[in-house]
This record gives structure tokens, sequence and C-alpha cells, in this order.
């Protein structure tokens, strides 16, 4: 039976049921479908979206706001100079204020707790397009990427290869709901946050998968069904100089990290590489992997951005598809 989300607030994959997160997949594949046959379905017909954005976007912005459009509603771009969230005025009174003109308001910004704020504070629901600590939109487009790369999710092992970012906390949590297997091969002083690997651990023991950190990428990707990896450096709010000398640093640790062609090899002769993108060809990944069939993946998971997003919206904005 499916469950209902009208009305919920999408903040992290943490706070999602396996059945929730599988009735986002499926109603994104659902959509998908009929977008493709032509069949319009304009669940949101006359409703806006507020869009806050800190942080610039490619994917993002055009998934939700495209996407917005295919659900027959349209969506507000509030750009980084034209609210200065929490400066300018504070985050509670943007909530208070903007969820009385909007049906929903998708935030990409820097610190996690803004987005938790925005969604204490809004009447409306409030979907998290990418914070410091996660990015559920972008899960729930590898979710969908691989079930129709692979057939199925349960039971897939795949490897995380880089840092400890908001994408490592994301995949913890979409592959220890869905009773996958995921290793994290990261550098021992960029690992996880304790408490995201603690519950990611805890859920992959419900539902019969498994979360290992590992530090050697040649171990986690032996014999998965999935490489995934992220830029080495993206969070912050620009190119100060503490941030030039940590890019060199993060080069120097990380390089033994990188997905090329090598490393590859190692994992299953009809294993796909993901990327969030966008990618540093040459840093966490070579663009021969890219170019190679199993990595032009991360288009199609670059596609399935705009596919989630209107689940995401289609459910919590409007009724049920």
């Amino acid at each position: 039976m499916a469950v209902s989300l009208k009305g919920r607030n999408i903040l992290t994959l943490r706070d999602l049921t396996t059945e929730e997160i599988w009735q986002l997949v499926k109603t994104a594949e659902t959509l998908k479908m009929e977008k493709l046959r032509g069949q319009q379905n304009k669940v949101l017909e006359g409703k806006p979206l507020g869009m806050i954005f800190q942080k610039p976007s490619l994917r993002t912005r055009v998934a939700f706001e495209v996407g917005m459009s295919n659900l027959g509603g349209h969506a507000v771009y509030l750009g980084p100079d034209d609210i200065k969230l929490g400066k300018r005025e504070t985050t509670e009174d943007i909530a208070r204020v903007l969820s009385r003109y909007v049906d929903g308001i998708m935030a990409r910004v820097f610190s996690h707790e803004d987005v938790v704020e925005l969604a204490e504070k809004s009447r409306v629901p409030v979907l998290n397009g990418l914070s410091e600590f996660t990015h559920p939109s972008q899960g729930l487009a590898d979710l969908l990427t691989i079930y129709e790369k692979k057939g199925c999710l349960k039971g897939i092992k795949m490897a995380f290869v880089g840092d400890g970012n908001n994408m490592a906390h994301t995949l913890m949590f979409a592959a220890s709901k869905m009773g996958m297997h995921i290793n994290m091969a990261i550098p021992e002083v960029y690992n996880p946050r304790k408490d995201a690997v603690e519950d990611a651990k805890r859920f992959a023991a419900e539902t019969g998968g498994s979360v290992n950190l590992m530090d050697d990428p040649q171990e986690a990707v032996k014999d998965v069904d999935v490489i995934y990896t992220d830029v080495w450096l993206s969070m912050g709010p620009g190119n100060t100089d503490q941030q030039e000398k940590e890019k060199v640093e993060r080069r120097r640790i990380f390089l033994p990290y990188q997905v090329n062609m090598d490393l590859l090899r190692l994992a299953k002769d009809d294993c796909i590489v993901m990327h969030c993108l966008p990618a540093i060809y040459g840093e966490e990944i070579t663009k021969d992997v890219v170019e190679d069939p199993r990595g032009r993946v991360v288009y199609d998971e670059a596609e399935n951005r705009m596919h989630t997003a209107m689940a995401m919206m289609a459910l919590t904005m409007g009724s049920q598809t």
C-alpha cells in the first residue's frame, strides 16, 4: 500500500522509512515514464514553489524549476543576493513569510541548521536541495539510477571512494535503508560524521545491508556493482586563502582515491560508475572513465535529478500520483 508524504518535509533520507523512500523512487519512475510517453501530470497545477539558493547549481535549479513546470506549477528563484538567508532577515521570518506565498520551499544552503529552521517555522513542506550534511534529492536520483540499471536495490554492492562529505552521508543512509552493501573508502582523517555512520549501520542491521568503513579504495571496489565518487572539496562560501591551502593538502591525500581505469578493473565487469557532478576531471575521476559506457551513467543520473525532484514535490505538495 502506498504511503503518504503529503505535507511532509524532506531534509534527509535518514528521516524516511524504507517504504517512503521506495514510494519516492517508484513515483519518480512513473513520472519519468509518463513524460517519455508525452503524458502530462498536472498534479501541482497553479502551485508555486519558492527556491532559496545560497549555493549556485546547474542540476538542482533546473531539476526543480523544470520539474515544477512539468507538474503544472511554477518556481520562484531566490538567489544568494535576493534574501541573504539569516543575514538581511532572520531565517525564522523568511520561513514564516515565504510559506504564506508558496505551496512548498526548496532550499540549497551551506548549513544544515538553516534548512532545519526553515522547516520548523514554515507552514508548507521544505525540501533540502543540498546542505553540508546531506543531499537527499541527489540520493533519490542515485537510487532510481541504480534501480534502472540493476533491476533491484536490495543486495546491491556499492563502493563510495573519496571524501566523507554530504554525499557520503547521503549514500550511507540511502544504501542502508534499502538493504544495500556499501563500502566507504575514505582517508581516516576525512571520515563521515560518527553519528551518521552509527545511524546507517543501525538501519543496515534492520534491512539486511551493511556499511563498512575502510581506507583502501582497491579493497573497497572489489566485485562491487557500483562505484561512486564526488569532488574532494566542494562546500563553502568562496575561495578563501585557507580553502586554497586545503585544496593542495586534499589533492595530496586523496590522489590514491582517484577513480580511474585501473581501479575500475577491480570491480565487476558490469559495474557502473556514478558521480553527482560537477566533476573535476583528473582529480577524483578521470575523463576516460566517464567516457566509458560504464561511466556515462553519470548523465542518466543527472537526468534523474529532475524526475526525483518531481516526485518529492508531487508527493509532499500535491496528492499521491
